[in-house]
Order: structure tokens, then C-alpha cells, then sequence
């Protein structure tokens, strides 16, 4: 028996199977995904460029008749005005960042903890009115927070007024009204992840001796781990970007202001800062990015701790 040869002449080689060719009607649906994709990036980075790119502009090309995609001369004279200057007297950029970092951060993290807890709670025990409580979580993320203000402030006052406590002109009020906003909503979505994690496992860690907080901490928490970062990036930016509360309970305590309600002053009786402004939103924008990297590091690393062998 002889050898095959191939076309460069090797024996034994097969014969390297033909491409085929993408048909016309799917090149052109997937071309015209690609540039849906592409209009829809461009919609939403678009912002985000003009608000850092007008920030380095100066004060002269900003309100010049001649609109440029790019700045012709950078500046950063308009940052120095957000960090180096006091819009309240006595009150400057880090004291607002300060208050801002601690209210966010504390409701981030008390909302995390009795979200967790309620959602092992809803997704694991069977009580009484539990469907109720379900569908009133539900009905409650359809409220919007505007319509309650009212009632949460007189309901403030009239504890403040027996306790004693103060709750409100201070960081304490707030940090408690966003914990309870951001509360139905993670409650949610916690729930879904908790109950995907399969029974078996904590039964097995149980078998082998290990107690209920055991069990919480070393088999759950990671397996949840994912949508408990989930749950944090949902509340840390409504925390952080909120006005209306923080304006209404705050009243005229600014040195308690945060960074969203410093941007009200610069709009003024007789202009407005523009670059300051933008300049103060970029600068608002970056702790929301870097908490965002932070925890998508996280996240996929609590996806790999979460898998099972087997």
C-alpha cells in the first residue's frame, strides 16, 4: 500500500478541513449588533467625556460659541477652586468627602449585614406571613423615597423629642434613612442567592460538627459572596449620590453637608460655575469607580471560592 500525499507533497497528512464561509444575511445581523452596541456606548461614555473634558477647559472656551470635542488648552484651576476653596465658610472639600465616605460606607455596611441576615432568614425558614413580607418588600422598592420624606422626618422628630436622642442635623438620621432605603431591594437579591446554595451542604458541614455560625461564615458567606458585592455596589451609589434626604435632614447643619449637596453652590444668584461644577462631579464620579474595582475583584474571586469539588 502507498502513502496518501497531500497538495505539499507529506505522506500520511490529512487533508485540513475548509473554512466556511459566513452567510451574508448573518454578517450583516451581526454587523449591525456591533453598531447598536457601539451607538449605545457612545450614548453613555459621551457624558461622562464632556463633564471630565469641560472640567480641564477654562472659563473662556466654556462659554465660547466655538464648541470643540477636545479642550484647546487644559487647565486645572477649576479643581483647585473644588478642593482648595470653602464654599461654606469653615467648611472645605474633605469635610464634605469625609461625611460622604462615612455615611456611605456605614450604610453600605449595616445594610449588608441585616440584608444577609433577613435574606438567609426569608430564603431558609418557613414563618408565618412570610409571603406578606415578601410582597411587601416588593411593593415597597415601588415607593419612591421623595414620597415618604415627609413622614420619616415628623416620625424623627417626634423620637428625637422623647428620647432625647439626636436624630436629626447630624450623620446619624441619614446613615439610618439610606440603610432602610437600600433594605427591600437587596433583601431581594440576596434571597435568589441564598436559595440556590443547596441544602446538602449545610447539612454535611453540620454532620462533621460544625455549628451554625460555623456553617454562616465558612460555607454560605462565600457561596453568597457575589451578591452580597452586588447588593453593596447598589446601596454605596445610592448613598452616595442622594440630595433630597441629606438636603431635608441635614437643614442648616453644614458642616455635617456631603459632597452632592456642596454642588448646589455653585450655582449661583448671578451665574453659574460650570467648571467647578463639572470639576466637583468628576471628582465625586472617582470613589464610586474605585469602590467598583475594588469589589469586582472580589466578586470573582468569591465565585471561584464558591465552587465545589465533586
Amino acid at each position: 500500500m502507498t502513502a496518501t500525499t497531500t497538495r505539499a507533497g507529506l505522506p500520511g497528512a490529512a487533508r485540513p478541513p475548509r473554512r466556511r464561509r459566513t452567510p451574508l444575511p448573518v454578517l450583516l445581523r451581526r454587523s449591525g449588533s456591533y453598531a447598536a452596541g457601539a451607538a449605545v456606548l457612545v450614548f453613555s461614555v459621551f457624558p461622562v467625556y464632556w463633564m471630565v473634558a469641560t472640567a480641564f477647559k477654562p472659563v473662556g472656551e466654556i462659554f465660547s460659541k466655538d464648541v470643540r470635542l477636545f479642550p484647546g488648552s487644559l487647565t486645572l484651576e477649576h479643581f483647585d477652586r473644588v478642593i482648595n476653596g470653602e464654599l461654606i465658610p469653615g467648611v472645605n472639600f474633605w469635610e464634605f468627602l469625609t461625611n460622604s465616605l462615612l455615611v456611605t460606607l456605614g450604610s453600605v455596611a449595616a445594610g449588608a449585614l441585616l440584608s444577609l441576615l433577613a435574606a438567609v432568614a426569608v430564603a431558609r425558614f418557613r414563618f408565618k406571613m412570610r409571603t406578606a413580607f415578601i410582597m411587601v418588600l416588593m411593593v415597597i422598592q415601588m415607593v419612591p423615597c421623595e414620597a415618604l420624606i415627609i413622614s420619616i422626618f415628623i416620625n424623627f422628630r417626634r423620637l428625637q423629642d422623647a428620647s432625647g436622642v439626636q436624630m436629626l442635623g447630624n450623620l446619624t438620621g441619614i446613615l439610618i434613612v439610606y440603610t432602610a432605603f437600600s433594605l427591600p431591594i437587596t433583601i431581594m437579591m440576596l434571597r435568589g442567592f441564598v436559595a440556590a446554595v443547596p441544602r446538602e451542604l449545610e447539612e454535611a458541614a453540620a454532620i462533621d460538627g460544625a455549628g451554625p455560625w460555623t456553617v454562616f461564615w465558612r460555607i454560605l458567606m462565600p457561596l453568597v459572596a457575589p451578591g452580597l458585592v452586588a447588593a453593596s455596589i447598589f446601596a454605596f451609589i445610592t448613598a452616595w449620590n442622594e440630595f433630597i434626604v441629606a438636603l431635608t435632614f441635614l437643614g442648616r447643619s453644614t458642616e455635617e453637608y456631603t459632597l452632592p449637596l456642596s454642588l448646589s453652590y455653585y450655582f449661583g444668584r448671578f451665574g453659574t460655575e460650570w467648571g467647578a461644577i463639572m470639576a466637583a462631579s468628576t471628582l465625586l464620579t472617582l470613589p464610586v469607580m474605585a469602590f467598583f474595582l475594588f469589589v469586582q475583584r472580589r466578586m470573582v474571586s468569591g465565585l471561584t471560592m464558591g465552587a465545589v469539588k465533586g
